[in-house]
């Protein structure tokens, strides 16, 4: 049975004897041995089914080679300044895998034979959560954040995005979006914001789910005002204990910007940093009732800014968020004309297409859609809400005072 031909003409045998000499070599020979096992008609189901597995995985590395070709040769003509054409994208999807089922029978049988004698896997440590990222702070700058309630957190919040410029709209709708219209200032990723249940998929934290490495780039690129700002409230501050707050803090920025100065500015170095312990004590800023605000903002202030500089003005929130998820330059590259319509495989790495359930099977287009409809839905949240309402109080107690002038 093992010579009898599967599909296209192509034996299995013939199969396991080209894949033994690759490196998954310990599955092929698995499958060998496991056909073995079995009677002629499982048999005959299970090679079938193991062909097509192979087939269409063999399509999918095919798939993403040409994606990542593809995605080289854009970054050329970017730096020569040359302007991208449909050809510059592939326009199908990943293909979908469409052949033969294996019974769940069977397929359980497989799997038990597949790990019985398959190397162990090595248990990925946990990623740090805000405990971690407190621990650090503590350790290296001697800083622990000064927590205050939620709704002064967005007042605050709200007070330095119309500083920016940004619209009300604009900030509740990615807050909405990226923390499901429920979240707190100090919100990570796969933690629920209200029952704390749950465990940290990313170091994303706050109300527009910045990551660690975020944190890196904003001390570096926006410390030194940081910085001066905190100078600033020290010295209109006249409280002795108030005063003494604000210096531990004034202290600890400082030590935290020379922490972000101390690598090149490149996003690779960033990333690296933000995963040693030292980096990892800069994320907890976020949550700061000071600083927490600063640092939350800008990162949206800063997209804003990227899109009116690159013929993008009055974005709105949808776009703003796909330049929050994709990153500034590939969010607008995703809305371009010769991006607009192409599958969203063309602008995220293969782990990130298949993580992301909403960038899944949607053009660029679908996608900014699929992001508008989940702003509307999460925008009826309790959280959503009360930072609609900050936003109004704000905007007419400004109303009011120019009034009276």
């Amino acid at each position: 049975m093992l010579e009898k031909r599967i599909g296209n003409g192509l034996s299995i045998a013939v199969l396991l004897a080209i894949l033994l000499a690759a490196p998954i070599a310990f599955a092929a020979t698995k499958a060998k041995e496991f056909s073995a096992t079995l009677g002629a008609e499982q048999r005959q189901t299970f090679e079938a089914w193991y062909v097509a597995q192979i087939s269409h995985s063999a399509a999918l590395n095919g798939y993403w080679r040409k994606v990542e070709n593809k995605r080289k040769a854009r970054r050329k003509k970017k730096r020569a300044k040359r302007a991208l054409t449909h050809n510059d994208y592939v326009r199908t999807f990943p293909p979908k895998y469409n052949g033969p089922r294996l019974p769940k029978g069977l397929l359980a049988r497989w799997r038990r034979f597949r790990a019985k004698d398959a190397p162990p896997r090595k248990e990925r440590d946990p990623l740090p959560g805000v405990a971690d990222y407190l621990a650090s702070a503590k350790r290296h700058y001697n800083f622990s954040p000064e927590r205050i309630p939620e709704r002064e957190f967005k007042r605050r919040y709200a007070l330095e995005a119309l500083r920016f410029g940004l619209r009300p709209d604009q900030v509740v709708r990615v807050f909405a979006l990226e923390t499901g219209g429920n979240g707190t200032a100090d919100m990570q990723a796969g933690i629920h914001p209200i029952t704390k249940r749950g465990r940290p998929i990313s170091s994303a934290l706050g109300y527009a789910q910045l990551l660690a490495a975020n944190t890196v780039n904003v001390m570096a690129k926006h410390g030194p005002k940081f910085v001066a700002r905190m100078e600033r409230k020290l010295r209109r501050e006249r409280a002795p204990e108030r005063r003494r707050v604000l210096a531990n803090k004034l202290r600890a920025l400082k030590a935290m910007l020379r922490t972000a100065k101390s690598i090149p500015y490149k996003w690779s170095r960033q990333r690296a940093l933000a995963r040693t312990s030292r980096g990892r004590g800069l994320h907890p800023l976020n949550i700061d009732g000071d600083i927490g605000p600063w640092i939350q903002v800008i990162k949206l202030a800063d997209i804003k800014k990227l899109a009116d500089r690159k013929g993008k003005p009055n974005i709105d929130s949808a776009e703003l968020e796909l330049m929050n998820l994709a990153g500034p330059g590939t969010g607008l590259e995703m809305m371009r004309k010769a991006g607009i319509d192409k599958p969203t495989s063309n602008f995220f790495s293969r782990r990130g297409y298949y993580r992301n359930s909403i960038v899944r099977g949607r053009t660029s287009e679908g996608l900014i859609k699929a992001l508008a409809k989940r702003m509307d839905q999460n925008m009826k949240k309790k959280g959503s809400q009360e930072f609609v309402a900050v936003f109004n109080e704000i905007i007419a107690r400004r109303k009011q005072a120019r009034a009276g002038q």
